[in-house]
């Protein structure tokens, strides 16, 4: 059976910006719709999902921050765009949910890098929930790969992003060993890293403060080790 195409919602008030973008992705063998703001993208998504959003920040009406924070936790991977390009600018866009992250103007070709990159992961995501049953326990809680879904010890289910859920599973499954964030880019990015210097820091924020509302050890679960990296401190067994 062929591969489906990968489908992606271009969100943009501006009907320029907007074709662009959709004509350029379409050249390249997506299928690509296109929405003027968030009401046409909740309107599109209805009819049928999508595996990207390229998503403007400033837009009349609902934001790009107000829609990804909706998104968050979907399968649906977001690449924010916006003519705000200072790093506090890039800490709110990641700190809501955004998978990525680009500043405009940019060059066309790397839009197409990020897209193709966060299309692989989802793919890896995808790949690995259909694989046979596999998961982990660390201290009480079960991270269970082959479903995607991370349970505290107190049995609740904690929701997780996309981006969140990759950055635990590489955590887990390499227990004890120091991580640079070099490395956890590759890991949980692939070839086309986002550049930007504290995208990890940023995600592993974001990670703990979910694992320490659920559970008082979460906090503890990722050791920060100056100048080297990462490390995830539980003893993990396989289910």
């Amino acid at each position: 059976m062929a591969a489906q195409t990968p489908r992606i919602v271009v969100v943009d008030d501006d009907a320029s910006i907007r074709d662009a973008l959709s004509d350029y992705l379409s050249r390249h063998g997506f299928d690509v719709r296109a929405a003027d703001g968030a009401t046409a993208l909740d309107r599109l998504l209805a009819q049928a999902p999508a595996d990207l959003v390229v998503l403007d920040w400033m837009m009349p009406g609902e934001d790009g921050l107000s829609v990804c924070r909706r998104l968050a936790g979907s399968d649906m991977a977001v690449l924010m765009l916006s003519a705000l390009d200072t790093p506090p600018d890039r800490v709110i866009g990641l700190e809501v949910g955004a998978d990525d992250y680009l500043a405009k103007p940019f060059d066309p070709r790397e839009l197409l890098a990020r897209v193709r990159a966060l299309l692989r992961r989802g793919h890896q995501l995808r790949q690995q929930a259909c694989a046979p049953a596999v998961g982990y326990i660390f201290q009480g809680w079960t991270l269970r790969i082959d479903l995607r879904t991370l349970a505290a010890p107190d049995g609740s289910d904690i929701s997780l992003t996309a981006g969140e859920f990759g950055l635990l599973a590489a955590f887990v499954e390499r227990a004890g060993r120091v991580l640079a964030r070099e490395r956890l880019m590759a890991l949980t990015h692939g070839d086309a890293a986002e550049p930007f210097d504290r995208a990890i820091d940023l995600a592993i924020s974001r990670l703990r403060r979910k694992l320490a509302q659920a559970h008082a050890d979460g906090r503890t679960l990722i050791q920060t080790l100056r100048g080297e990296g990462y490390r995830f401190t539980a003893h993990v067994h396989r289910l």
